[in-house]
Protein backbone atom coordinates (compact mmCIF):
# COMPACT_ATOMS: atom_id res chain seq x y z
CA UNK A 1 0.00 0.00 0.00
CA UNK A 2 1.27 3.44 -0.91
CA UNK A 3 0.39 6.62 0.98
CA UNK A 4 1.40 9.89 -0.61
CA UNK A 5 1.97 13.13 1.30
CA UNK A 6 1.56 16.60 -0.23
CA UNK A 7 3.78 18.97 1.77
CA UNK A 8 3.84 22.73 1.24
CA UNK A 9 6.58 24.00 3.58
CA UNK A 10 9.45 22.26 5.33
CA UNK A 11 8.26 23.21 8.82
CA UNK A 12 4.81 21.59 8.47
CA UNK A 13 5.58 17.90 8.18
CA UNK A 14 3.48 14.86 8.95
CA UNK A 15 3.85 14.92 12.74
CA UNK A 16 2.27 11.72 14.08
CA UNK A 17 0.75 10.81 10.70
CA UNK A 18 3.91 9.40 9.13
CA UNK A 19 4.64 7.04 12.01
CA UNK A 20 1.04 5.78 12.04
CA UNK A 21 1.06 5.08 8.31
CA UNK A 22 4.33 3.20 8.49
CA UNK A 23 3.08 1.11 11.42
CA UNK A 24 -0.05 0.34 9.38
CA UNK A 25 2.09 -1.06 6.55
CA UNK A 26 2.09 1.83 4.08
CA UNK A 27 5.16 2.90 2.18
CA UNK A 28 5.36 6.68 2.02
CA UNK A 29 5.95 9.00 -0.90
CA UNK A 30 6.12 12.77 -0.88
CA UNK A 31 5.55 15.72 -3.15
CA UNK A 32 7.35 18.62 -1.47
CA UNK A 33 6.11 21.60 -3.40
CA UNK A 34 8.59 23.89 -1.64
CA UNK A 35 11.36 21.82 -3.25
CA UNK A 36 9.77 21.76 -6.69
CA UNK A 37 8.89 18.05 -6.63
CA UNK A 38 6.38 16.64 -9.11
CA UNK A 39 3.05 14.98 -8.41
CA UNK A 40 2.82 11.19 -8.85
CA UNK A 41 0.54 9.18 -11.10
CA UNK A 42 -2.78 9.12 -9.18
CA UNK A 43 -3.16 5.42 -10.01
CA UNK A 44 -0.15 4.62 -7.79
CA UNK A 45 -1.62 6.24 -4.66
CA UNK A 46 -3.77 4.23 -2.23
CA UNK A 47 -4.21 7.04 0.31
CA UNK A 48 -3.52 10.76 -0.04
CA UNK A 49 -2.66 13.13 2.82
CA UNK A 50 -2.62 16.88 2.15
CA UNK A 51 -0.75 18.82 4.82
CA UNK A 52 -0.89 22.44 6.01
CA UNK A 53 0.99 25.59 5.11
CA UNK A 54 0.96 29.37 5.58
CA UNK A 55 -0.18 30.24 2.05
CA UNK A 56 -3.81 30.57 0.93
CA UNK A 57 -5.45 28.27 -1.58
CA UNK A 58 -6.27 31.50 -3.45
CA UNK A 59 -2.57 32.42 -3.89
CA UNK A 60 -2.23 30.76 -7.29
CA UNK A 61 -0.31 33.70 -8.73
CA UNK A 62 2.42 33.34 -6.12
CA UNK A 63 2.29 29.55 -5.94
CA UNK A 64 1.33 28.32 -9.42
CA UNK A 65 1.64 24.66 -8.38
CA UNK A 66 -1.62 25.13 -6.46
CA UNK A 67 -3.49 24.76 -9.77
CA UNK A 68 -2.06 21.30 -10.46
CA UNK A 69 -2.39 20.31 -6.82
CA UNK A 70 -6.11 21.07 -6.75
CA UNK A 71 -6.61 19.14 -9.98
CA UNK A 72 -4.72 16.17 -8.53
CA UNK A 73 -6.79 16.25 -5.32
CA UNK A 74 -10.02 16.33 -7.35
CA UNK A 75 -8.82 13.37 -9.44
CA UNK A 76 -8.03 11.39 -6.29
CA UNK A 77 -11.46 12.12 -4.82
CA UNK A 78 -13.18 11.06 -8.03
CA UNK A 79 -11.20 7.81 -7.96
CA UNK A 80 -12.82 6.89 -4.64
CA UNK A 81 -9.55 6.45 -2.79
CA UNK A 82 -9.13 7.89 0.72
CA UNK A 83 -8.07 11.53 1.05
CA UNK A 84 -7.24 13.40 4.26
CA UNK A 85 -6.71 17.17 4.35
CA UNK A 86 -5.21 18.99 7.33
CA UNK A 87 -5.75 22.77 7.73
CA UNK A 88 -4.59 24.15 4.36
CA UNK A 89 -5.16 20.60 3.12
CA UNK A 90 -8.84 20.74 4.08
CA UNK A 91 -9.13 24.13 2.39
CA UNK A 92 -7.52 22.68 -0.74
CA UNK A 93 -10.06 19.85 -0.82
CA UNK A 94 -12.87 22.37 -0.50
CA UNK A 95 -11.41 24.61 -3.22
CA UNK A 96 -10.70 21.67 -5.54
CA UNK A 97 -14.40 20.79 -5.34
CA UNK A 98 -15.59 24.32 -6.08
CA UNK A 99 -16.22 25.62 -2.55
CA UNK A 100 -15.21 29.09 -1.42
CA UNK A 101 -12.17 29.64 0.86
CA UNK A 102 -11.97 33.02 2.60
CA UNK A 103 -10.79 34.78 5.79
CA UNK A 104 -12.45 33.48 8.93
CA UNK A 105 -14.17 35.99 11.23
CA UNK A 106 -11.13 35.69 13.51
CA UNK A 107 -7.86 33.84 13.72
CA UNK A 108 -7.74 30.65 15.76
CA UNK A 109 -4.27 29.78 17.01
CA UNK A 110 -3.47 27.55 19.97
CA UNK A 111 -5.30 24.93 22.01
CA UNK A 112 -9.08 25.31 21.79
CA UNK A 113 -12.01 22.91 21.92
CA UNK A 114 -13.99 21.67 18.95
CA UNK A 115 -17.43 20.13 19.26
CA UNK A 116 -18.33 16.97 17.38
CA UNK A 117 -21.58 17.14 15.37
CA UNK A 118 -23.74 14.11 16.10
CA UNK A 119 -25.09 12.13 13.14
CA UNK A 120 -27.08 8.91 12.93
CA UNK A 121 -25.27 7.81 9.76
CA UNK A 122 -22.83 5.04 10.72
CA UNK A 123 -20.72 5.77 7.63
CA UNK A 124 -19.63 9.11 9.12
CA UNK A 125 -16.64 9.58 11.43
CA UNK A 126 -17.65 10.67 14.92
CA UNK A 127 -15.69 13.19 16.92
CA UNK A 128 -16.13 13.42 20.69
CA UNK A 129 -18.76 15.91 21.92
CA UNK A 130 -15.86 18.17 22.94
CA UNK A 131 -12.12 17.79 22.53
CA UNK A 132 -9.27 20.30 22.85
CA UNK A 133 -7.11 20.34 19.72
CA UNK A 134 -4.34 22.41 18.17
CA UNK A 135 -5.26 25.18 15.71
CA UNK A 136 -3.32 27.54 13.47
CA UNK A 137 -5.49 29.17 10.84
CA UNK A 138 -6.88 32.48 9.68
CA UNK A 139 -9.05 31.26 6.82
CA UNK A 140 -12.07 29.02 6.57
CA UNK A 141 -14.19 27.43 3.83
CA UNK A 142 -17.71 26.67 2.77
CA UNK A 143 -18.53 22.98 2.79
CA UNK A 144 -18.01 21.37 -0.62
CA UNK A 145 -21.18 20.13 -2.33
CA UNK A 146 -22.36 16.92 -0.67
CA UNK A 147 -20.04 17.24 2.34
CA UNK A 148 -21.27 16.79 5.91
CA UNK A 149 -20.00 18.88 8.83
CA UNK A 150 -18.34 16.73 11.51
CA UNK A 151 -17.12 19.39 13.96
CA UNK A 152 -17.39 23.09 14.77
CA UNK A 153 -15.91 25.53 17.30
CA UNK A 154 -16.80 28.85 18.86
CA UNK A 155 -14.47 30.63 16.42
CA UNK A 156 -15.09 28.61 13.26
CA UNK A 157 -18.24 26.91 11.98
CA UNK A 158 -16.61 24.35 9.68
CA UNK A 159 -13.87 22.57 11.62
CA UNK A 160 -14.18 19.15 10.00
CA UNK A 161 -16.16 17.59 7.18
CA UNK A 162 -16.60 14.29 5.41
CA UNK A 163 -17.43 13.72 1.77
CA UNK A 164 -18.65 10.27 0.84
CA UNK A 165 -17.02 7.46 2.77
CA UNK A 166 -13.36 8.23 2.21
CA UNK A 167 -12.66 11.98 2.24
CA UNK A 168 -12.13 13.92 5.48
CA UNK A 169 -11.01 17.52 5.90
CA UNK A 170 -9.76 18.83 9.26
CA UNK A 171 -9.30 22.56 9.83
CA UNK A 172 -7.31 21.75 12.98
CA UNK A 173 -4.13 19.76 13.60
CA UNK A 174 -4.39 16.35 15.27
CA UNK A 175 -0.92 15.34 14.08
CA UNK A 176 0.90 17.96 16.17
CA UNK A 177 3.79 16.85 18.35
CA UNK A 178 5.87 18.99 20.74
CA UNK A 179 8.51 19.26 18.03
CA UNK A 180 6.11 20.26 15.26
CA UNK A 181 4.42 22.81 17.54
CA UNK A 182 7.82 24.38 18.19
CA UNK A 183 8.52 24.45 14.44
CA UNK A 184 5.36 26.31 13.54
CA UNK A 185 5.83 28.76 16.43
CA UNK A 186 9.41 29.42 15.31
CA UNK A 187 8.33 30.18 11.74
CA UNK A 188 4.97 31.88 12.33
CA UNK A 189 5.24 33.65 15.69
CA UNK A 190 4.51 37.00 14.01
CA UNK A 191 0.89 35.81 13.75
CA UNK A 192 0.58 35.56 17.54
CA UNK A 193 -1.15 38.91 17.95
CA UNK A 194 -3.49 39.19 20.97
CA UNK A 195 -7.05 38.17 20.09
CA UNK A 196 -9.85 36.15 21.74
CA UNK A 197 -8.81 32.90 20.07
CA UNK A 198 -5.06 33.43 19.76
CA UNK A 199 -2.87 32.10 22.55
CA UNK A 200 0.60 33.35 23.38
CA UNK A 201 3.72 31.42 22.50
CA UNK A 202 4.15 30.49 26.16
CA UNK A 203 0.59 29.19 26.42
CA UNK A 204 0.92 27.13 23.26
CA UNK A 205 4.21 25.50 24.22
CA UNK A 206 3.18 24.87 27.84
CA UNK A 207 0.76 22.12 26.77
CA UNK A 208 1.54 18.86 28.60
CA UNK A 209 2.55 15.76 26.66
CA UNK A 210 -0.80 14.12 27.46
CA UNK A 211 -2.51 16.74 25.29
CA UNK A 212 -0.37 15.81 22.30
CA UNK A 213 -0.84 12.09 22.87
CA UNK A 214 -4.62 12.52 23.02
CA UNK A 215 -4.85 14.34 19.68
CA UNK A 216 -2.37 11.94 18.06
CA UNK A 217 -4.57 9.02 19.17
CA UNK A 218 -7.57 10.77 17.61
CA UNK A 219 -5.62 11.24 14.40
CA UNK A 220 -4.93 7.52 14.45
CA UNK A 221 -8.68 6.89 14.65
CA UNK A 222 -9.27 9.16 11.65
CA UNK A 223 -6.59 7.36 9.62
CA UNK A 224 -7.91 3.93 10.60
CA UNK A 225 -11.40 5.05 9.52
CA UNK A 226 -10.09 6.18 6.13
CA UNK A 227 -8.06 3.01 5.66
CA UNK A 228 -11.17 0.91 6.30
CA UNK A 229 -13.24 3.14 4.00
CA UNK A 230 -10.71 2.48 1.27
CA UNK A 231 -11.01 -1.27 1.75
CA UNK A 232 -7.57 -1.68 3.38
Amino acid sequence: MHAHILQHVAFEGTGSIGAWLEMAGYDLGYTRFHEGEALPDPATVDLLVVMGGPMSVNDEAGFPWLVDEKRFIADMIRSGRPVLGVCLGAQLIASALGARVYPNREREIGWFAVEGVAHEDASLFRFPPSVEVFHWHGETFDLPPGAVRLARSAACDNQAFQLGKAVIGLQFHLETTPGSAQQIVDHCRAELQPAPHVQSEAEILAAPIDKYLAINDLMGEVLAFLRAAGGR
